[in-house]
């Protein structure tokens, strides 16, 4: 159970130099989404392309989303070389850097008024990189925090939040700034961005020490209960598994890439892609509960074949790679703790997404000019953002992460009310200014503790691939649910006053399921 702690106590967690590499961590995660985003959106509309045009370029982004399904492979392949070298996490942050500078390269090369083709193909190899190198810096943030240290993990994860909003706010602000002040091109911009890319990539070699942890000895133990589990079953039903395995993993890849081979309305078709994740979803709680079942039929001194086939081989990595992790997180919680906290992850951040989707229409309707919206509302809330990360991870420590949780997610619906009071007021920009910071310092404080809680419910033998997971679903519940966001306003006839409110009360659901797990909790943190 985590004991309070002193303020000064706090600001003696930032002292530690681990924390600096994961701020240049963070830098490193938060540059590219300029290069793939805001960047090339400027140069698209410089060279003239329509705006349908520069919305589909963004399409690239969701390798960021998406890239949970490919992240264990972070935590079990060994680079060439790199990784005897660097270590596992280092290895793959690297490689995930050298690709990016290389993509940059690449990209300022384009002829971007006759190629978009070769420019989407290269912005997209751009964002799967830089969406694997996220999974790397993730994990080495939590390997590098000592198991169970809550109070090191929330300042860790302030550190990261202020780097990679460094990345994207600052340094990305500097290519519109040499675009627009010293008329350098962007194909010149796209160099600089990558030689960025090389000074992080030598930072990373010589400056970043290799966290330490037991994550092999994890993976070899659920090897060695697989290999005791399908050796038990003959040939049949593992063969079996190893098609249906086989099978999942292709229908993701196929539906990812964009489903080739169908017509264009069908590869559009939003059902059959829910039909798709559906069916893989059903096939791996049938995989689970299958392998589940099997084991506790299982002998535990069963001794591993020693003729073990190359397809149950294949089928004893598949499974530690890609099922393992989220059958180690079911059966390290049991099933209704582990329901209860995949469900706090999916509606926490409900109300803020609802507020973040329908802000700029909300400014404009009240009568703000654009102008005033870029100055109050975007210029000020990268230097909020990092400021009272810090600070609010200093609440955390101070208090524990439960109650910078609970508290936290308070503050955070709470503020919603004053843009509630900016709608009666109207478009008062001291009103503007003052809603602004206190969103920033209560979206800031419980996206720190947010980060922090699920970074220590992530088993170290699997951590890349349950926090790509957990993280995910989180996106998830944002962006499903806040895509409702205009159809509520338009429900409630216009009426923001209302619509703040409801915003507001969103977070109940999600406290209501983090009082269950208090007790978990203070279990895993010291």
């Amino acid at each position: 159970m985590e004991t309070p702690s002193s303020w000064r106590d706090g600001v003696r967690y930032y002292l530690d130099k681990r924390l600096l590499t994961i701020f240049v961590f963070g830098i490193s995660s938060g540059f590219p989404a300029v290069m793939i985003g805001s960047a090339v959106t400027a140069w698209l509309k410089d060279v003239g392309y329509s705006r349908t045009d520069i919305g589909f370029f963004g399409l690239v982004f969701l390798a960021y989303s998406t890239n949970f399904l490919w992240s264990p492979v972070a935590d079990r392949v060994r680079l060439p070389w790199l990784t005897r070298a660097l270590g596992q996490r280092r290895s793959w942050v690297l490689m995930m850097q050298a690709l990016v500078a290389v993509c940059c390269w690449a990209m300022s090369g384009v002829d971007l008024a006759d190629d978009l083709l070769l420019a989407k193909s290269i912005a997209l190899a751009l964002a799967f990189f830089a969406a694997t190198q996220d999974i790397a810096i993730d994990a080495y943030r939590i390997d590098v925090v000592p198991e169970g240290d809550g109070k090191m993990m929330s300042a860790a994860s302030a550190m990261a939040t202020a780097g990679w909003w460094t990345g994207y706010a600052g340094l990305g602000a500097a290519p519109f700034i040499l675009v627009g002040r010293w008329d350098w091109g962007w194909a010149d911009m796209y160099v600089l961005m990558a030689a960025v890319v090389v000074l992080l990539m030598a930072f990373t070699w010589l400056a970043a020490s290799e966290p330490t942890n037991n994550r092999e000895g994890g993976q070899q133990a659920a090897e060695s209960r697989y290999a005791r589990v399908l050796g038990s079953k003959g040939e049949a039903k593992p063969l079996a598994m190893f098609v249906a395995l086989m099978v999942m993993i292709a229908l993701a890849v196929w539906s990812i890439i964009g489903k080739p081979g169908l017509a264009e309305e069908w590869r559009a078709s939003t059902p059959l892609t829910l039909f798709i994740a559906m069916a893989d979803l059903a096939a791996l709680a049938w995989m689970i509960r299958t392998l589940w079942r099997w084991e506790s039929q299982a002998v535990e001194d069963t001794p591993e074949s020693s003729t073990i086939r190359w397809d149950q081989r294949a089928l004893i990595w598949l499974l530690t790679t890609f099922i393992e992790p989220l059958a180690e997180f079911f059966r390290r919680n049991g099933v209704q703790l582990a329901a209860s906290i995949l469900l706090f992850i999916f509606l926490f951040k409900i109300g803020e997404a609802f507020l973040g989707k329908m802000s700029v229409v909300f400014y404009k309707e009240v009568g703000f000019t654009d102008e005033e919206i870029g100055i109050y509302s975007k210029a000020v809330t990268w230097w909020v953002t990092i400021v009272f990360s810090i600070l609010g991870s200093l609440v955390n420590i101070r208090y524990g992460l439960y109650r910078g949780l609970m508290i936290g997610g308070i503050a955070m619906a709470a503020s919603n009310l004053m843009f509630a009071a900016l709608a009666m007021v109207g478009p008062s920009v001291p009103m503007l200014v003052s809603a602004v910071v206190v969103d920033g310092f209560t979206s800031a404080w419980s996206t720190v503790a947010f980060v922090a809680f699920l970074s220590v419910m992530c088993n170290r033998a699997f951590t890349a691939a349950q926090y790509a997971l957990m993280a995910s679903l989180g996106t998830l519940g944002r962006t499903l649910l806040a895509s409702y966001s205009g159809a509520l306003v338009d429900s409630l006839n216009g009426d923001w006053v209302m619509f703040f409110i409801i915003t507001t009360l969103m977070i109940t659901p999600s406290l209501i399921f983090l009082t269950f797990l208090r007790v978990r909790l203070e279990a895993v943190l010291k």
